[in-house]
């Protein structure tokens, strides 16, 4: 067997080469300052991981609207008065020839209620978690158009600022991900009904997008392959968005799962059997892709070892591997995976007995490590989780109200 194939470049459709086949994943960094704006935390974060032998690196969310966030200290790009300190984040991040893409998104019905008391969606149905969520209001035509502006305007300034390509979020039940739902939009417009309807707005972003940054610049979108909730979006619903997506010429299609109901994206409880046995999450929807498009994929869950990510890529059942925690569990992930054909990796393990809370957990134990790095300071694996969601939770109140 081939033991080569994750230090092999890959030259995308739009023309550009990634040095190798291993990705950090979208990680939100929640290190914006007050502004909305990059800050010298992210670029030491983006120093360090560009420096660490990732061929591509995608940042967390970067909000097209600032009234809609994800979480309260994301960076905001809605104009130039972010560029510079943008341009210093993605300087860090370029190093080493490493691609550094924008990952652009709208967090809809999923803008907590520290980020607005007054969320829009496709439907006014409302997200019912831990009481974070208000009711959204369903949105009109008009703002659904403005929506679509503000994607293509961050793009545009996404290119702008350096960042070498961009990533459209339409996964994890953040708005986009919303149209595509028949649970979340119960349209009766243009918008609703149908999956064509359905992902109108999704389609009309990307056209728009390319035809802003030009045709040797790379789109990604980021795609569930379901909600795993029934009567939502599902695999035939993916396929038919995945085969126009390529008509639309995008450069690389991000796999993943779930939405904040059913977070399999974060919590990576994906328990088929196969899954078990094979490592990585959505590989098995990864090959019925193969089987109808040529688009490129990334597959971003579960790989563990550096002889399983060179066995899938040389049995070309995808292009990219994707990964998250490691980057949060190993300082200096990936320098020796790439180098050791041996070497696997293992996740961090905590105990957390409030069943309903648990997710909200591991996402402030991961979030506390990012801002240990961005602070150059060292990761903590055994720091307690019940502290992880105190901390979370103060300082989205604090950020987000204050």
């Amino acid at each position: 067997m081939k033991t080569k194939a994750l230090l092999e470049p890959y030259t995308l459709p739009c023309g550009l080469t990634i040095k190798n086949r291993i990705a950090k994943a979208a990680m939100t960094e929640r290190l914006a300052n007050k502004k909305q704006q990059a800050t010298k935390e992210l670029s030491q974060l983006y120093n360090l991981w560009s420096n660490n032998g990732a061929g591509l690196l995608v940042t967390g969310n970067i909000m097209v609207d600032s009234r809609y966030k994800e979480a309260s200290a994301n960076i905001v790009l809605e104009n130039e008065s972010g560029l510079k300190p943008l341009e210093e984040m993605v300087k860090a991040g370029t190093q080493n020839n490493t691609h550094l893409w924008a990952q652009i998104n709208h967090a809809g019905r999923q803008a907590s209620i520290f980020s607005t008391f007054k969320p829009i969606a496709p439907s006014a149905i409302q997200l019912k978690k831990l009481m974070l969520f208000a009711k959204p209001k369903a949105m009109t035509a008009d703002e659904i158009k403005d929506v679509e502006n503000r994607f293509v305007t961050t793009a545009k300034l996404s290119k702008k600022a350096g960042f070498t390509g961009v990533q459209i979020h339409a996964a994890h039940g953040y708005l986009l991900s919303q149209f595509l739902s028949p649970k979340t939009n119960e349209r009766t417009d243009d918008y609703g009904g149908s999956i064509d309807n359905r992902a109108r707005l999704l389609f009309n972003i990307v056209q728009r997008v390319r035809e802003e940054v030009g045709e040797n610049y790379p789109i990604s979108v980021k795609l569930n392959s379901a909600d795993f909730q029934r009567g939502g979006f599902n695999e035939e619903d993916a396929l038919y968005v995945i085969k126009t997506l390529e008509k639309l010429k995008i450069d690389l299609l991000e796999i993943s799962g779930g939405t904040y109901e059913n977070i399999i994206f974060l919590t990576q409880r994906y328990e088929r059997e196969s899954t078990k046995q094979r490592e990585a999450y959505f590989l098995d929807f990864a090959k019925k892709i193969r089987k109808e498009t040529a688009l490129p994929i990334m597959v971003t869950g579960g790989f563990r070892s550096h002889a399983f990510c060179n066995e899938v890529l040389n049995n070309k059942e995808l292009e990219m591997i994707g990964f998250a925690r490691p980057f949060l569990t190993n300082k200096s992930f990936p320098k020796n995976f790439l180098e050791d054909e041996n070497s696997k990796i293992g996740d961090a393990t905590f105990k957390f007995k409030i069943k309903k809370m648990k997710d909200f957990a591991e996402a402030g134990f991961y979030d506390y490590q990012i801002h240990q790095l961005a602070k150059g300071k060292e990761i903590k694996p055994k720091y307690n989780p019940y502290l992880a969601v105190l901390r979370l939770t103060t300082n989205e109140l604090i950020k987000g109200w204050f």
